[in-house]
């Protein structure tokens, strides 16, 4: 049967587009109208589409072998390497009317949190931002759909906890087994809060690596009171990979049962064998080549015509801001053609870190904090975008300086107050030694909220795993207006806001025992931040993603610093809201564990302090507290109003609040001062 040169030059075109597109089909398993067609502002209407995009990648290519452990995953007949994630995208529907820019949210865990923090949308239940946005509430006040921004989700971690069952995942492969697997030791780090006879191997209900061969050995069970303390061995006969099912002792390779249980906030460490792991680097390669095809493809599955997406940002909180700046470092910002992928990146209360994200056994959930996860490579070195050398093991490096110049984004670093006592975030924008400021990237910023918490707590603010009411300081208004200018910044190359972050060479960081924080009867001052140490996981780490040694051998710990305060005990510099210029309480980056949540001397994790001023001057001198009250700061609510007022329109003329939001944040300051002076008994 004759083949007509036409259906052959048809045939062998879409065979070349195959070739040099990542994204091989789509599937998609759900689109409609957000919330029934209702227009946002002059861009009109948005939609949504929940499904899995499907890529096939050439491990020889040089793009794809920055993937740690490509070379052993499967391929198929064509030589190519298959994996999947599932996605989210909103979008507007007319695209003439979008902003050209595709703001990719970088999932949390399997979360998707973009809608609550800059829309303020409000959840349904405690896995809404697993699931579809379907309510005006979960929109908020469409703040990002006001701006025209294209909304894009997409799955990169693979081991996402099994309850979050439409939340974001990527589905990557399995390293080959013919009959000669690849082999390795993982850690699990836990404690618990009540006795309990068995624990998952995983970290916070991920998925755990089973254990090999569980008579292994190299498999090591054992217990210590603090991180730095001796660690004791639990005899093997006492313990052994199993759960307890309707009261029956039942093998399970991704568990561990401990005779007579475990004992509330000790540290217990297992080392265990297990073999094959999964190649997770392939769901930053399925980040990188999503945006990709958004931005040079044409993905006419959504209504997206070619030329329409210009631009890409990526965004994400706490462990996602760590993806990102791993994401680059890594070189996952260049795709398969050797073309930039995100124009800007937002790496949003990260710190200086990044973690176990592209390495063989990695644990993505895994990350640092002062009682659990300890010693990953989280809070490791290098910590500055720029190069510099660790003058106690002669290595230089720098987060991005090998990053080359065509395939590097703007960069904002911002974080809250917690991040310099739960993260070292001092690190970041010091040199190595602690002694002077460190140098920036051009192309790069770096903004502190002070006296601000890992995410802002609504008001008035709960206790939850702390002895102080958490911090309500809501810097997402700044986060919204730093939005907007990172997008002129990649769109028309007008500069960003100047960098506002803590000087050590002006005093503003000091050591934990330099603070001068004020003695307010009934709190207790954390004594410790949190600690980041010279990591050696062995030979092979830093060449090939391999840890060899476990636990690693722990070095000596790099110099930590932390914010000066006042005579309120606010902090004294950076990045302050309204409501820090003309303050009510105090507001802090550090809470300390209550009794029910662990130690009570030692930083919890996450949380800062609200502690608000006494209402009146008899109050204050009744308690002793050396604050003075709000009576005493201001003539009336009026005043008051006016002093936050006038305090929000300086940073919306620097660049760090916007207009519009104006109106929003004083109202909030006037709920706040009804409810302290007159709700507060």
């Amino acid at each position: 049967m004759a083949i007509s040169r036409l259906a052959v030059l048809v045939t062998a075109l879409c065979m070349h587009a195959a070739a040099m597109a990542a994204v091989s089909h789509v599937e998609i398993e759900h689109h409609s109208d957000v919330l029934g067609g209702k227009p946002f502002g002059v861009v009109g209407a948005y939609e949504q589409y929940v499904g899995t995009i499907y890529f096939e990648v050439d491990p020889d290519k040089e793009s794809n072998q920055v993937v740690v452990d490509i070379e052993y995953a499967p391929t198929n007949a064509a030589g190519r390497v298959e994996h999947a994630a599932n996605f989210m995208l909103i979008k507007p529907k007319d695209m003439s009317r979008a902003n050209g820019t595709v703001l990719f949210g970088t999932s949390n865990r399997g979360s998707r949190r973009m809608l609550t923090f800059f829309n303020h949308g409000h959840a349904e239940g405690e896995t809404w931002d697993a699931q579809l946005p379907s309510l005006e509430e979960h929109y908020g006040d469409g703040f990002l759909m006001e701006k025209g921004f294209t909304l894009l989700w997409v799955g990169w971690q693979w081991d996402v906890p099994a309850n979050r069952v439409t939340g974001s995942r990527s589905y990557v492969p399995q390293t080959i087994d013919n009959g000669n697997p690849i082999e390795g030791l993982v850690r699990s780090d836990f404690h618990v809060r009540q006795r309990m006879l068995d624990r998952t191997l995983a970290d916070r209900g991920h998925v755990a690596y089973p254990v090999s061969d569980p008579e292994a050995p190299e498999n090591v069970l054992t217990v210590r009171d603090t991180r730095e303390g001796q660690r004791r061995v639990i005899p093997r006969d006492q313990w052994e990979f199993a759960r307890i099912e309707n009261e029956v002792k039942v093998p399970d390779p991704t568990r561990i049962f401990l005779e007579g249980g475990f004992e509330p906030f000790k540290i217990y460490e297992v080392i265990y064998k297990a073999k094959n792991p999964q190649v997770i680097g392939l769901g930053l390669a399925g980040v990188r080549d999503t945006i990709s095809w958004f931005k040079y493809g044409e993905p006419t599955e959504f209504n997206i015509p070619a030329g329409s997406i210009e631009r890409a940002i990526g965004f994400g909180l706490s462990q996602p801001g760590r993806t990102l700046r791993l994401f680059v470092h890594d070189g996952f910002n260049a795709d398969e053609q050797r073309r930039k992928v995100f124009d800007g990146i937002i790496a949003h209360i990260a710190g200086p870190s990044h973690g176990s994200f592209n390495i063989r056994f990695g644990q993505a959930s895994r990350d640092a904090h002062p009682f659990i996860n300890f010693y990953y490579p989280t809070d490791i070195f290098p910590f500055t975008d720029v190069a510099q050398t660790d003058p106690i093991t002669g290595r230089t490096a720098g987060m991005f300086s090998d990053v080359p110049d065509e395939f590097l984004p703007k960069v904002y670093n911002s974080y809250s107050s917690y991040e310099y006592w739960g993260r070292a975030a001092s690190l970041l924008h010091t040199t190595v030694d602690g002694k002077r400021d460190a140098p920036m990237m051009e192309d790069g910023r770096v903004y502190h909220f002070a006296g601000a918490q890992h995410l802002p707590d609504p008001f008035p603010p709960p206790v939850e795993n702390g002895q102080q009411p958490n911090n309500p300081n809501d810097f997402s208004w700044m986060m919204r207006a730093l939005l907007v200018a990172m997008n002129r910044w990649v769109t028309d190359g007008t500069p960003a806001p100047p960098s506002q972050f803590l000087s050590v060479e002006r005093d503003e960081m000091v050591t934990a025992a330099d603070v001068d924080w004020p003695p307010v009867p009934g709190i207790s001052f954390p004594t410790t931040p949190h600690v980041a140490y010279r990591v050696d996981y062995g030979p092979q780490f830093e060449s090939d993603g391999i840890i060899t040694k476990e636990p690693p051998d722990v070095g000596e710990p790099f110099p930590i610093l932390v914010p000066q305060v006042d005579a309120d005990g606010n902090e004294i510099g950076a990045l302050r809201m309204p409501e820090l210029i003309a303050p009510l309480a105090t507001y802090t980056g550090w809470n300390l564990y209550n009794s029910d949540y662990g130690p009570t001397d030692v930083i919890s994790h996450m949380s800062g302090s609200f502690i608000p001023f006494p209402r009146t001057r008899e109050e204050r001198e009744r308690t002793g507290d050396p604050r003075l009250s709000i009576e005493e700061r201001y003539e009336s609510k009026a005043q008051y109003l006016g002093l936050v007022a006038q305090a929000t329109i300086a940073l919306i003329e620097q660049g760090y609040l916007l207009d519009e939001d104006m109106a929003d944040i004083v109202a909030a300051a006037g709920e706040h001062w009804d409810y302290l002076v007159d709700g507060r008994n």
